[in-house]
C-alpha cells in the first residue's frame, strides 16, 4: 500500500483527469445503459418451461398476473337482462385496443356464473397481456380502463384492478429514476457528514461516491454489449455505491485528519493514512464483492447478472478511494479542512467511555445481546416465500374499491392470481371438468375461441379461491400440479403462483452452498487481514446473525402484521416478496461486513502496537464508532425514505434493509463486537504458523494477555504505521 500511494501522489495529474473523463462518459451514456437492461426475470423450473410454450402460441406472460376490469351495472339491472351480455363482450373486447394480441376470459366467452357476484350486478374479464406491450404496466391499466369504459353506456360503472395495479398503487414511469433518487439519499448523507467533519470535508465523501457511481454505469454499458445484466443491477449500483463509497471516504479522510492532529503534513499524512485505512478499504471492497459475486451460485439467470453487475461498484469504489482520494486530501485537502471545529488528536470520549463501560461487564453485555438477537431472530424461522397478499397492497383507489366490489359478491380474491394449463386440444373439456371439482378451486374454464385453442394446443384457466402467493393458494398449485402430474396430455402448468414455488425452490434451495461459500471465502480473506483465525470467523458469524435478525423482524413487521400497519396503515401481508430476503442478503453482508472491517482493523493495529487487548478494544471503539454510527445512519435514512414509496414490496425491502443495518452498527458493532473480544484476550490475535503459511503472513503466536485496569484512562495512541 505505500509503494501504491506514493506512486499515485507522484502522477496526480493523471490520476484527475483519467477519473474525471471516465465518470463524464459514464454520466454521458447512463441513459443508454439503462436502456440496455434486461427486465427479464426468468428462471428454470417447470413453470417456466410452460409460460415459454404458452408465449411461443398464445403471445402473453403466462407468468404474469392478468389486468382484471370490472364492470359495475346500474340498479335493477343484470348481466342477465336484455342485450346486456352483448354490450359486455363488446366492452371487454375493446381492452384489445389497448393490447390487440391480449386473452381476454370473461362471462361472455365462458357463461361461468364464477364472473358474476352474486347480485348479478358486477361482473369481470381476465386480459392476459402480451410480454412485449409497449405501454408501461401503470399506464396499461388506466389506458386499458378508458377503453372499457367508452364501450358501455355513461351508467355503468368501469373500474380495472389486478395485483399489478393494486401494488403500484398509481401510474408507473411517474416517479424519479435512480440516478435521482441516489442524489436525494446524497442530501441526507450531506447533512450526516458535516456534522461527523464540521469541515468542507463533507463534500468529499460525495464526490468521490458521484463519481464511483458514474463509472460504475460506464463499465456496465460494456458489460451489457457482453451479456444480458437485469435491471436490478442499477438499484444495486445507486444504493451499494452510495453506501460503499461514503464509507470509504470516512475511514480514510477520518485517520488523515488523525495523521495531521499527529503532526504529518502533506504527502506524508496520505501516505500513513493508506497504509492502515486504505489497506482497510480494500479488504472490505474485497468482501462486499464476494457476498454479491456468490450470487452467480444461484441456478437463476436474472440474479447471476444481477452478481456480476453488482460486484463492479465495490471494486470500482475501492479503486476510487485508493487513486483519486488520496490525491485530493495531499492537494486540496488542507484548504477543505476549514473550519477546524473538531479535531482528530485523540479518541473520542464518549465511545471510549462506553468500551470501556463494556469491557468491564464484558459477560453481561454479551448475555444482553445474545439474548435480543435471538428474540429479534426467532420470527424469521416462519418466513414464507411468496407474495404480498391484495389485502397488503393498495389500501385505497380504484384498485382496491374494485376488489373490493369483487369480494363482497363473493369473488374470491384467488381470481386475481389464476392458473394457467397447457393441454391438447381434445383434452381441454375434461382437464377443466376435473380441476373444478378440486377442493380450493373456485372455477376452471376452457372455451373453445381461437384465443384458448392454438396451434394444436388448448389452455385451461383455473380460478383459484386463495391466492398463490400464500400458503393456502401455494397448497392449491400442488395440487393441481399432482392430479396432472402423469396425465399425458398436460403440456404444463403455469402463472405466477407455480413460478413463484419453482424460484423458491431454485433460488433459497441452492441458500445454503451460498453462504458457505461466502462463508469460507471472507473467513479467508479476513484471516489474512487480520493474522487471526477468532477474529475472521467471529465476523462471520456476527454477520450471518445480523442477517437473520434482519430476517426476523421483517418477517415480525410485515407477514405477521405486528407494526405493518401501526406504521404503514397497511395489513399483515402473510409472506414476504421472493426476491426480498436474497437482496437483502446481498446488500446486507457487504455493507455490514464494511464495519466489521473498519472496527477489527483498529484493534488489531492497536494491539500490535500495545500488546493489551482491552487497550484494543477500547481504542478500536473509540477511534471508529463515531465512524460507523455516521456511515450506519446515512443507510438508515435512505432506506426510511425508500420505505414512503407506494409500492408494498419496496417497503418491505426497506424496511429489512434499515432495521439490518441499524441492528448491525448498534447491537452487534458496538456491543457484541468489544465484549466477545475482550472476553476472547490473547486468542483474538492467535494465528498458527500451519495457518500463516497458508495464508502467506507471518504467525501471531499466542501470548498470555496483560490486564491493566479499565478505569484508568487509555493514553496510548498506536503509533504502528510510523514505525
Amino acid at each position: 500500500m505505500p509503494t501504491f500511494t506514493r506512486f499515485v501522489l507522484k502522477h496526480k495529474l493523471l490520476v484527475v483527469t483519467f477519473w474525471l473523463l471516465v465518470a463524464a462518459a459514464g454520466a454521458t451514456t447512463a441513459s443508454s445503459t439503462t436502456k440496455r437492461l434486461s427486465n427479464s426475470f426468468a428462471m428454470p423450473g417447470a413453470a417456466f418451461r410452460a409460460d415459454a410454450r404458452i408465449r411461443v402460441h398464445y403471445l402473453h406472460n403466462g407468468a404474469e398476473d392478468p389486468v382484471v376490469p370490472v364492470i359495475t351495472l346500474p340498479a335493477g339491472t343484470s348481466v342477465n337482462s336484455p342485450g346486456v351480455a352483448r354490450r359486455l363482450d363488446r366492452a371487454f373486447a375493446a381492452a384489445r385496443g389497448v393490447a390487440p394480441t391480449a386473452r381476454v376470459v370473461s362471462y361472455a366467452t365462458t357463461h361461468d356464473p364464477a364472473f358474476v357476484t352474486r347480485d348479478g350486478r358486477s361482473t369481470y374479464a381476465l386480459v392476459f397481456t402480451p410480454q412485449d406491450n409497449p405501454v408501461a404496466s401503470g399506464d396499461l391499466d388506466a389506458r386499458m380502463g378508458q377503453a372499457v369504459g367508452a364501450a358501455v353506456p355513461a351508467s355503468w360503472h368501469v373500474s380495472v384492478t389486478g395485483i399489478q395495479a393494486l401494488a403500484t398503487g398509481q401510474p408507473s414511469g411517474k416517479g424519479a429514476g435512480v440516478l435521482a433518487e441516489a442524489m436525494l439519499g446524497a442530501l441526507g448523507a450531506l447533512v450526516v457528514l458535516a456534522f461527523v467533519f464540521a469541515s468542507f470535508l463533507a463534500f468529499v465523501p460525495l464526490v468521490i461516491a458521484g463519481i464511483s457511481i458514474l463509472t460504475t454505469f460506464l463499465a456496465l454499458n460494456g458489460l451489457t454489449h457482453i451479456t444480458a445484466v437485469s435491471q436490478i443491477v442499477e438499484f444495486l449500483i445507486a444504493l451499494i455505491g452510495l453506501g460503499v463509497a461514503i464509507d470509504y471516504t470516512l475511514l480514510v479522510v477520518t485517520r488523515w485528519r488523525e495523521e495531521r492532529a499527529h503532526g504529518r503534513r502533506g504527502d506524508d499524512a496520505v501516505q500513513a493514512a493508506m497504509a492502515s485505512a486504505g489497506r482497510a478499504v480494500l479488504f472490505s471492497g474485497l468482501t462486499v464483492g464476494i457476498g454479491l459475486l456468490a450470487l452467480v451460485v444461484l441456478p437463476v439467470p436474472f440474479l447471476r447478472s444481477a452478481g456480476i453487475g453488482g460486484v463492479l461498484i465495490p471494486l470500482i469504489s475501492v479503486a476510487v478511494a485508493l487513486t483519486l482520494l488520496p490525491v485530493m486530501l495531499g492537494s486540496v485537502g488542507p484548504r477543505l479542512e476549514w473550519p477546524r471545529v473538531r479535531s482528530e488528536n485523540t479518541a473520542g470520549r464518549g465511545w471510549s467511555a462506553w468500551a470501556r463501560l463494556v469491557t468491564r461487564h464484558r459477560g453481561l453485555a454479551a448475555i444482553a445481546g445474545t439474548a435480543t438477537l435471538t428474540v429479534l431472530i426467532i420470527p424469521a424461522f416462519s418466513m414464507h416465500i411468496g407474495e404480498p397478499s391484495t389485502a397488503a397492497l393498495a389500501q385505497t383507489g380504484p384498485a382496491h374499491r374494485a376488489l373490493a366490489t369483487l369480494r363482497a359478491g363473493g369473488v374470491p380474491s384467488g381470481t386475481l392470481t389464476p392458473i394457467d394449463v397447457l393441454t391438447r386440444p381434445d383434452a381441454a373439456p375434461a382437464v377443466a371438468h376435473r380441476l373444478a371439482s378440486m377442493p380450493g378451486i373456485s372455477a376452471a374454464v376452457a372455451p373453445v375461441t381461437a384465443d384458448f385453442r392454438r396451434d394444436g394446443t388448448a389452455l385451461v384457466t383455473v380460478l383459484p379461491r386463495a391466492e398463490t402467493n400464500l400458503p393456502a393458494g401455494q397448497a392449491t398449485v400442488g395440487a393441481v400440479r399432482a392430479a396432472l402430474a402423469s396425465d399425458p396430455v398436460v403440456l404444463g402448468v403455469a402463472g405466477s403462483g407455480p413460478a413463484t414455488i419453482d424460484f423458491a425452490h431454485d433460488v433459497y434451495g441452492s441458500f445454503p452452498l451460498m453462504l458457505a461459500l461466502i462463508a469460507l471465502a471472507t473467513f479467508v480473506l479476513l484471516a489474512r487481514a487480520f493474522r487471526s483465525l477468532l477474529l475472521p470467523l467471529k465476523a462471520v458469524v456476527m454477520n450471518l446473525t445480523s442477517l437473520g435478525a434482519a430476517y426476523g423482524v421483517m418477517v415480525w413487521i410485515w407477514q405477521h402484521g405486528h407494526a405493518s400497519h401501526l406504521l404503514w396503515g397497511i395489513p399483515a401481508t402473510g409472506a414476504i416478496t421472493m426476491w426480498v430476503p436474497i437482496m437483502v442478503f446481498a446488500f446486507l453482508f457487504g455493507l455490514s461486513m464494511d464495519y466489521e472491517v473498519f472496527i477489527l482493523a483498529r484493534m488489531r493495529e492497536t494491539h500490535d502496537a500495545t500488546g493489551d487487548t482491552r487497550t484494543a478494544v477500547v481504542q478500536g471503539i473509540g477511534r471508529t464508532g463515531r465512524l460507523v454510527t455516521s456511515a450506519a445512519s446515512i443507510l438508515v435514512m435512505s432506506f426510511i425514505a425508500m420505505s414512503t414509496g407506494p409500492e408494498t414490496d419496496l417497503k418491505v425491502l426497506a424496511t429489512g434493509l434499515g432495521v439490518g443495518i441499524f441492528v448491525d452498527a448498534t447491537l452487534i458493532r458496538c456491543l457484541l463486537v468489544p465484549a466477545l473480544v475482550s472476553m476472547f484476550g490473547a486468542y483474538n490475535w492467535w494465528l498458527p504458523s500451519w495457518a500463516a503459511r497458508l495464508l502467506r503472513v507471518e504467525p501471531s503466536p499466542l501470548q498470555p494477555p496483560r490486564m491493566p485496569s479499565v478505569e484508568t484512562p487509555v493514553a496510548v495512541e498506536p503509533r504502528a504505521v510510523h514505525a
